[in-house]
């Protein structure tokens, strides 16, 4: 099994003035656990860098922010998170390689954002018990920043995809994740670049799945040609919204492959978990109707987060092609 959130944009800066010492995220991801605990590979999205444990740390428009929410995914159940978004290069090159460092040093494995050109060259490889799974990121762009290599952040361009998911077959990949940061944010559908490139991708026939963040709202699932493309999973950890309310909604993906006759591997099974961000206490909530912790907000709040998460999945023939919720009291 294969798990996929985007975890966060803001690692609620403005609840630092306790002090850097206390900080501790893990209970703000733990409801995650349950869902990805039995999986063989977990993969967070990682939108900003990091700072140094002591600050100082920023919010909008230019992300500084606490590293503690590194260990604190480890720390949950993720073995690896993309890293290239729009905001990568917020902090220039040192943020860059600084939070490629902290992310080395909390043991989770990276693409999507380089320190080196040698290692922009590489493909990010994980080994399961069943199957070598490679996972290609690249964003849209960078806000209007330049960054001080090109190199530095993977963009998103079809063709140079596919040429690394060429070489990660060449490598011995067995399955092969597109990953696309890239939308119109608070969307509830997906743009023209987005459908061009997930297609393009799904088209080489070297990607086994696709999926997609930055709109910071959840988005259709397609299934196309055979293969599942996620366009949005929204916000797993971002800063509560009081004005767009489809920005403390995300998703929490599971997929399940498995491998035909003939060796190819496929994306056999997908499911979906719904989830809020909530206060009191501040944190990650899945709305499932078997949500393992109960109500996030009310009955009526959770009921309406599911049932608008689960109009917009649906929206593009999702269900119909055998897309389903993720039930944990189904799934144990």
């Amino acid at each position: 099994m294969l798990v996929h959130a985007q975890l966060w944009e803001q690692a609620r800066v403005d609840a630092l003035a306790a002090g850097i010492k206390g900080l501790d995220f893990g209970p703000l991801l733990e409801g995650q656990r349950r869902y990805i605990q039995e999986s063989d590979l977990a993969i967070c999205h990682q939108e900003t860098p990091v700072a140094v444990p002591q600050g100082p740390f920023s919010a909008y428009p230019s992300f500084n922010v606490p590293p503690q929410i590194i260990a604190a995914s480890k720390a949950v159940g993720y073995r690896a998170c993309t890293t290239a978004s729009n905001h990568t290069i917020d902090q220039g090159t040192e943020g860059l390689v600084r939070t490629l460092d902290v992310l080395d040093a909390s043991g989770l494995e990276h693409t999507g954002s380089y320190r080196t050109e040698a290692e922009s060259q590489g493909v990010l490889i994980m080994q399961t018990g069943a199957a070598k799974i490679a996972v290609i990121e690249a964003a849209y762009g960078l806000n209007g920043q330049t960054p001080e290599a090109a190199w530095q952040v993977d963009l998103l361009d079809a063709s140079a995809m596919i040429a690394k998911a060429k070489k990660a077959r060449k490598l011995g990949a067995d399955i092969v994740l597109g990953v696309m940061h890239a939308g119109d944010e608070y969307a509830s559908v997906p743009n023209a670049q987005q459908q061009e490139v997930a297609h393009a991708l799904v088209d080489s026939g070297q990607f086994t799945m696709v999926y997609g963040h930055h709109t910071h709202s959840v988005l259709p699932v397609e299934k196309y040609k055979g293969t599942w493309i996620v366009y949005g999973l929204g916000n797993g950890v971002t800063e509560l919204s009081p004005t767009y309310v489809v920005n403390n909604e995300g998703l929490l993906v599971r997929a399940q492959f498995s491998q035909d006759a003939a060796g190819k591997w496929t994306a056999s099974d997908l499911g979906w978990a719904p989830s809020v961000i909530v206060n009191a206490p501040y944190r990650w909530c899945s709305v499932a109707s078997d949500a393992p912790q109960g109500v996030c907000a009310s009955p009526a709040a959770d009921a309406a987060t599911r049932q608008r998460t689960r109009a917009v999945v649906e929206s593009m023939g999702a269900a119909e092609a055998g897309a389903h919720e993720l039930l944990i009291t189904k799934d144990r």
